[in-house]
């Protein structure tokens, strides 16, 4: 399936703590943002997307909830430096998205689903642009000498 929208633009990186988030454990303090800020605006992001679009199983009434809802711009990219990765926190709509009452064309968990699965894979794309095409600094993260040696 392909999904035919225009390029959001790329998400502005806030200055969040990433243990913040239920769903990361980032070691170190320096998130390098502001480097994947750059990158992303420099093409990353647009790449990612335009390999996103002719995988995602969303459809454009779920793209456009998720644009109207304005959850694209609420990605969060951090460098994670002791993984040698670039992670990420991924919008999505909330459990209580029927009480809440957040959009008109908001209707059922399928949708809901569509929605937080589609923006999950995009941030994982994302991710693995950015690193496998874009990055070109090294993790500073140094093992200490006494971990075991597991390849004997």
């Amino acid at each position: 399936m392909s999904l035919d929208v225009e390029t959001p633009e790329p998400p502005e990186l806030a200055a969040v703590d990433p243990n913040e988030y239920e769903d990361a454990e980032v070691a170190g303090g320096e998130y390098r943002r502001d480097d994947l800020e750059a990158l992303l605006r420099e093409g990353a992001w647009e790449d990612a997307f335009s390999e996103w679009v002719d995988t995602t199983d969303m459809d454009e009434s779920d793209w456009r909830i998720a644009v109207d809802l304005e959850l694209v711009s609420r990605f969060d990219f951090f460098w994670d430096d002791f993984a040698d990765r670039v992670g990420y926190h991924a919008p999505g709509l909330p459990e209580d998205w029927k009480e809440r009452d957040l959009h008109p064309d908001l209707d059922s968990w399928g949708t809901v689903s569509a929605i937080n699965a589609g923006l999950t894979e995009l941030g994982q794309i994302v991710c693995e642009t950015l690193k496998e095409e874009y990055i070109d600094w090294e993790a500073d993260f140094e093992a200490p000498d006494d971990l075991p040696d597991f390849d004997e």
